[in-house]
C-alpha cells in the first residue's frame, strides 16, 4: 500500500498549544500511523462530512483523506468535549 503524506491545517498548531506536552507526543505518534493506513482500526467517518476521526486518549484527531493525491490533512486536534463544536 502506498504511503500517504501528512499535512496540517494552520489552526492545528494553535490546537496543539492547548494540550499538555506528554499528550502531544502520543497524538503525533497516532497521526504518524495515518500515513500507513488512514482508515485503520479506530477510524470513524463523521456523518455529513468527508472527515474522519481517531481517538488518542481523551483527544480526538479529525482529518480528511485525499486518495487521488495520497494526502491525509489533519483538520483539528482537541479534547473530546470540544472537538465537534464550531467556533
Amino acid at each position: 500500500m502506498a504511503k500517504y503524506r501528512i499535512t496540517f491545517k494552520k489552526s492545528v498548531a494553535k490546537d496543539l498549544r492547548l494540550i499538555p506536552k506528554s499528550d502531544i507526543t502520543k497524538i503525533l505518534g497516532k497521526i504518524d500511523t495515518l500515513s500507513e493506513n488512514p482508515r485503520g482500526e479506530g477510524c470513524i467517518k463523521l456523518s455529513g462530512k468527508e472527515n474522519y476521526r481517531i481517538r488518542q486518549g481523551l483527544y480526538r484527531i479529525v482529518y480528511e483523506i485525499k486518495d487521488d493525491v495520497l494526502v491525509v490533512n489533519v483538520v483539528k486536534v482537541a479534547h473530546r468535549s470540544h472537538v465537534y463544536k464550531s467556533n
